[in-house]
């Protein structure tokens, strides 16, 4: 093969490339140079980060020729667990002669596909691609159900469109109040807090709700700390003063919006001091919230992963929209409601078809048009086209019983890790005729597979990226892949080829991506117009981009929305709490979260030698401390009705007393978290469950 269709770069013709950073979704743009040895520079230019980094991002070329890294197929024995190196033919001919046997046996569905938010664009749009057309499974969905899924139904639901940000990040600094509803910012995307400084720099307020006091709350004018599971309570209680105060936009409510009424009614029962005893707020603090909201001409309310990961998910994220739209705040220059997209391709990820209920353009599965016109671009029949299949977690609690699947390809995701109830996870995968896991080293999820197939990493490879605000970037090869590594494109072709798909599959992701944009054409996510070449020359294109003559879209709203009658949703929603709450014997809230130098799962990170790696920890309030008899750096044992965890304890008056906080980038405090899914956007309660914590 050569480069051009296997998307690996040709022989090098300059000295630096621009590119983007591996992990999360700002994407910032970056400068590599150096073949042999390959160093980051910044990239001034590109706007999301104009030329800063993360410690993150200025060592993320530390896994390129790391010793760890995968360069063979390997097998793994079931009876000895040894490990033996394959070709690559062999690998992809016993894969495919398991899988046609497992599908012989137990249908299309006893096979199942998992992919990544960190996929490429042209790797989760083939991905979804092979399910449906070279395997026939409804099988199929991602790690970013775990991410961002309830934002997106709330937001497609109110607004009619899900786009994390529906505005340049840039925006932020000229918002007059700024509310970040569970981010930690100045943490997970540091390069992006520099918008809240040069927002308070311009005279804007920072309000930051959170459990924890955060570096990111350092920043910020007025800090909020509620329970765990009480964000959609304190959004209610604004919600009631804003009405009471007649701080409602009641123009833009009448013209722009429907269903206000219930809503009003509905909120007239959360008076401060009921949301105090609910959420643990104080009522002032509450007030002062309103205060401020109904002083700004201009307010931007951003949730993210602790108002979102939890039973009540989706809900919560509709009252925080709803507090935006009476504010008459969506669709006004530098104001509304965005949601921080976590992974780095966590938006694009999920419009392209590789989860459960959707086709490319983020269109629905079961809406005939949709599948009639995927299958046309495609060339196989609407008929042919398995329909809506498991959520990611019903998919994986599903993996190895009567009527679930019995084989499992992974792409881009550390399951055994990240998943909630991961023990259970674990037994589940164990349970597998066949996992098959394609990555760069051998994760704790690979170290299960019985075939790993190692491949290319971010500086290896082309293709694109959506990032939070929307932006479709184009991320570079700089250096050939090392020898015996192929792409995920390659191996999704090799594995179609190998099922007797109907219609054959590129590994070039030019060629990829341009059918992608025939696919999405018309849908929600309309790539149609977007190519490599205008990307490199415009610093990214914003969907929706309908055609080449057309300047893609940085903002939403400014007319209309994307809903039957124009109009955005307000949504009734009444707040019900954890679906776990603390009692006698688990009487703490468990929640969790990222540290600074690790990412999502930390097969990565942890393996980056100039990144601290401590290990996981649990934050305690000193009167917790003093409570069950440990200082700062002594083990304590944190227990969960799934199971316990033993790391040592950091004493810290940042956290509430009745709290305690394990960053999940460890194998450990995701086996302790519940399992329980909103019932929108089946998202797991990653955030808050009841738990007891022990000396030692």
């Amino acid at each position: 093969m050569t480069p051009a269709t296997t998307g690996r770069p040709s022989p090098p013709t300059v000295t630096a490339t621009e590119t983007h950073c591996p992990y999360c979704s700002l994407q910032c743009g970056m400068r590599l140079e150096g073949r042999r040895t390959t160093t980051v520079q910044p990239w001034a230019e590109f706007p999301v980060n104009e030329g800063g980094l993360c410690r993150k991002g200025w060592t993320a070329t530390g896994l390129l020729g790391h010793r760890e890294r995968l360069t063979t197929p390997l097998v793994r024995d079931r009876a000895t667990g040894a490990w033996s190196a394959v070709s690559w033919d062999g690998a992809l001919d016993l894969v495919a002669q398991r899988l046609r046997a497992v599908q012989a046996a137990h249908g299309p569905d006893g096979v199942a596909v998992f992919g990544g938010g960190g996929l490429t664009n042209e790797k989760a749009y083939s991905l979804g691609k092979l399910a449906r057309v070279a395997l026939g499974t409804s099988q199929v969905d991602y790690n970013g159900r775990w991410c961002m899924s309830s934002a997106a139904s709330a937001s497609t639901r109110a607004l009619g469109i899900d786009r994390g940000l529906p505005f340049p990040l840039v925006d932020v600094e000229h918002a007059d109040v700024v509310v970040l509803v569970g981010s930690n910012l100045a943490e997970t995307m540091p390069p992006a807090a520099r918008h809240l400084d040069r927002c308070r720099e311009n005279g804007g307020r920072v309000v930051v709700v959170d459990p924890r006091r955060t570096p990111t709350a350092d920043r910020a004018d007025l800090l909020l700390q509620p329970v765990p599971g009480g964000d959609l309570a304190l959004a209610l209680g604004v919600l009631h003063l804003l009405v009471a105060g007649g701080h409602v936009d009641e123009e833009y409510v009448a013209t722009r919006t429907v269903g206000w009424e219930s809503v009003r009614e509905a909120v007239a029962a959360w008076w401060p001091e009921r949301v105090e005893r609910v959420t643990g707020v104080a009522a002032d603090e509450v007030r002062a919230l309103a205060d401020l909201l109904a002083a700004g001409e201009r307010v931007v309310v951003l949730t993210a992963r602790g108002a979102e990961q939890h039973a009540q998910g989706s809900d919560t994220v509709l009252a925080w929209i709803d507090v935006a739209l009476a504010l008459g705040m969506p669709g006004k220059p530098y104001a509304g409601y965005g949601c921080l997209t976590g992974q780095g391709n966590g938006q694009g990820g999920r419009e392209h078809g590789q989860k459960a209920d959707q086709l490319p353009g983020y269109r629905l599965i079961d809406d005939p048009a949709a599948r009639a016109h995927v299958a046309a671009v495609w060339g196989v029949e609407p008929d042919s086209l398995p329909g809506r299949g498991r959520s990611a977690y019903e998919l994986l609690e599903a993996l190895g019983t009567e009527d679930g699947p019995r084989a499992l390809l992974v792409h881009g995701s550390n399951i055994v890790v990240s998943a909630p109830h991961a023990t259970r996870v674990q037994e589940r995968l164990e349970s597998l005729d066949l996992l098959v896991v394609c990555d760069l080293v051998m994760s704790e999820t690979a170290a299960l597979a019985d075939v790993v197939l190692p491949v290319t990493q971010w500086a290896e490879e082309t293709g694109t990226m959506t990032n939070l605000e929307g932006r479709v970037v184009l991320r570079q090869a700089h250096r050939p892949a090392p020898d015996g590594v192929r792409s995920d494109l390659e191996v999704i072709a090799g594995l179609a080829e190998r099922m007797g798909s109907p219609v054959p599959f590129s590994a070039d992701p030019e060629e990829v991506f341009d059918e992608l944009g025939r696919a999405s054409a018309g849908g929600r996510a309309d790539y149609a117009g977007i190519t490599y070449d205008r990307i490199r020359a415009e610093h990214g294109v914003f969907w929706p981009c309908p055609s080449a003559d057309h300047p893609g879209t940085p903002r939403l709203f400014a007319d209309s929305f994307p809903t039957p009658d124009g109009r955005a949703r307000f949504h009734t929603v009444e707040h019900r709490g954890p679906a776990e709450a603390p009692c006698g014997d688990y009487p703490l809230h468990l929640t969790t979260g990222r540290v600074l130098a690790q990412y999502q799962s930390g097969a990565q990170t942890r393996r980056v030698r100039d990144l601290p790696d401590d290990g996981a920890f649990a934050e305690l309030h000193p009167l917790l401390a003093a409570r069950i008899g440990v200082a700062d750096g002594m083990a304590v044992r944190v227990t969960t009705r799934r199971g316990s965890l033993r790391v040592p304890a950091r004493v810290v008056t940042t956290i509430r007393p009745d709290t305690v906080f394990v960053p999940f980038h460890w194998l450990g405090v995701n086996r302790l978290v519940n399992d329980a899914l909103d019932p929108a956007s089946r998202m797991p309660e990653f955030k808050v469950c009841a738990a007891r914590v022990e000396a030692g």
